[in-house]
């Protein structure tokens, strides 16, 4: 079963728990975006601001398509004023 169909409520709660670091930012990243995306992206998170950086250009469409579902379910996991602002970068 993908992670991205784990209760989110409950793949949150254990994701908030963990003290703030890249390597979660990175793997709220991963469940929130899915594979594909989060292969062709990293993500790094400043204060509220969550930096997204495209190896391909042709992913910042996409992002930018998604901005608003991604920042919803960001928040879900990292909590609701962990992550105020998506910004895109190739």
């Amino acid at each position: 079963m993908p992670l991205q169909n784990f209760a989110p409520g409950v793949l949150g709660e254990i994701i908030r728990r963990q003290p703030p670091s890249p390597a979660r930012t990175s793997f709220a990243w991963s469940v929130a975006v899915g594979p594909a995306l989060a292969r062709s992206t990293t993500a790094t998170l400043t204060g509220a601001v969550l930096t997204v950086r495209t190896r391909d250009p042709r992913w910042v469409k996409e992002v930018e398509r998604a901005r608003d579902t991604i920042l919803t379910r960001m928040q879900q996991l990292l909590g609701r004023e962990s992550v105020l602002k998506i910004e895109i970068r190739s």
